[in-house]
């Protein structure tokens, strides 16, 4: 879980784009789509904000799901793990639909191999969580998804303070009450484990 470069640089990418609140709109149809009632101007930091948020949401899934696969893990903390799942599956889906409507693609299709945002693990830190077993597999996995939290509540909180679209500030607001909610469960479990 240490520092890296490419996660440095996306930070850097991501409060630059936030403090100069990019504003090349695009507009999207609501006939086009069932997600927006109306039209609602799109800043290239909207943009950019789900499609950091897309991989790593898909990140968190990731981890959940190894931990899942495991048979000797803390039933608080599988059932966390089954929670995150069922929070953020649906909350991946609404974000690719936002970019479809938008015709934006997702940053997996064409800037594979950047960090895509703050809190992510590294390989290494993945290989970790999967070879882990027992109490070790469960406080690592609490230890890694914190971080992993405090990234996409980071995140969220700075594009809460930028968009003009309310179903991403809507979006925003509830990332940063669930994950919040979930880092403080994660901290009394691992304080008990």
């Amino acid at each position: 879980m240490g520092f890296t470069p490419s996660a440095a640089v996306s930070g850097a990418l991501l409060t630059a784009l936030l403090l100069t609140g990019c504003t090349a709109a695009v507009t999207s149809d609501a006939s086009s789509s069932g997600t927006s009632p109306s039209a609602v101007e799109v800043s290239s930091t909207d943009e950019m904000f789900v499609q950091m948020m897309i991989p790593h949401h898909e990140q968190a899934v990731d981890m959940a799901e190894l931990m899942l696969d495991k048979t000797d893990i803390d039933a608080r903390v599988t059932a966390l793990a089954e929670q995150i799942l069922a929070a953020q599956e649906p909350e991946i889906e609404t974000m690719r639909a936002w970019l479809a409507e938008w015709g934006v693609s997702e940053w997996g299709s064409t800037m594979s191999g950047m960090d895509h945002g703050d809190g992510m693990m590294s390989a290494g830190d993945l290989a970790a969580l999967e070879t882990a077993t027992g109490a070790e597999a469960s406080r690592l996995f609490l230890e890694q998804m914190i971080v992993h939290h405090d990234g996409a509540v980071l995140m969220a909180q700075s594009i809460i303070d930028s968009t003009q679209h309310p179903e991403i500030a809507a979006f925003a607001t509830q990332v940063v009450a669930d994950q919040t909610a979930e880092i403080n469960t994660m901290q009394e479990l691992l304080n008990d484990i």
